[in-house]
């Protein structure tokens, strides 16, 4: 899903190796220990290099979330069940101001750049995730439920560590998977507290191009990919 004339450098096989500034692609996650696709975003790349893919999803995208099989909202439900009883996947917009999204290849977190109406920058979001899997049409992980938020002043806190123990005792992570998870998170810490990149890179005073359009959730997003590559 390319638009405005922003085309992906594509390698023989379908997949793409680097997006032009730009282009609209989709950021997905998949079930936590299964193949369904719960949660998929539109967003537009900023940038894609061997060092970082940083993405941006706008204000008012459609988006794909997934709820209780009855429409409750997994907030809403308390956390002791919130991971087991029946769910289903429902579209809704990102109400929010928009979100820019930076992963580096093969880490085990994304960071995440939120801003308070008016574009007063509120805070940096680790999000401990599975490695992003490349594809013709975006990328796909796993989220780890475990998270950490850094804030201007450079103090940082851990973030859903109620939700990483509750999803290990459902089941939803293994042992190993949450020693990885905690190791991966020590490992974020220690950039943090270097304050290396990309804490340090001035993506908070990053501006959307005001031509870029909202990219448009396709009817496919949830389509299994073919070709895949890390």
């Amino acid at each position: 899903m390319t638009e405005g004339g922003a085309v992906a450098d594509v390698q023989a096989g379908g997949t793409a190796a680097f997006w032009a500034p730009g282009s609209q692609v989709l950021w997905r996650y998949r079930e936590n220990g299964g193949a369904r696709v719960h949660i998929c975003r539109p967003v537009t790349v900023v940038r894609d290099d061997a060092e970082l893919l940083a993405v941006w999803m706008a204000p008012g995208t459609e988006c794909v979330k997934p709820v209780l099989a009855d429409g409750t909202p997994l907030h809403a439900e308390p956390l002791e069940s919130r991971y087991t009883r029946p769910r289903t996947v429902q579209r809704d917009r990102w109400f929010g101001t928009g979100v820019l999204k930076l992963a580096r290849p093969g880490e085990a977190w994304s960071v995440w750049l939120f801003w308070e109406p008016g574009w007063k920058f509120k805070n940096w979001y680790v999000n401990l995730e599975e490695p992003l899997v490349r594809w013709a049409g975006g990328v796909d992980s796993e989220d780890h439920f475990l998270d950490i938020s850094v804030y201007p002043d450079r103090t940082w806190g851990w973030r859903d560590e109620d939700e990483f123990a509750q999803a290990q005792r459902d089941g939803l992570m293994g042992l190993q998977l949450a020693q990885d998870v905690r190791e991966a998170g020590r490992s974020a810490v220690e950039v943090i507290r270097a304050w290396g990149p990309p804490f340090s890179d001035g993506w908070q005073h990053w501006r959307p191009d005001p031509a870029w359009s909202v990219p448009s959730l396709p009817d496919d997003w949830d389509r299994t990919p073919t070709h895949v590559s890390t």
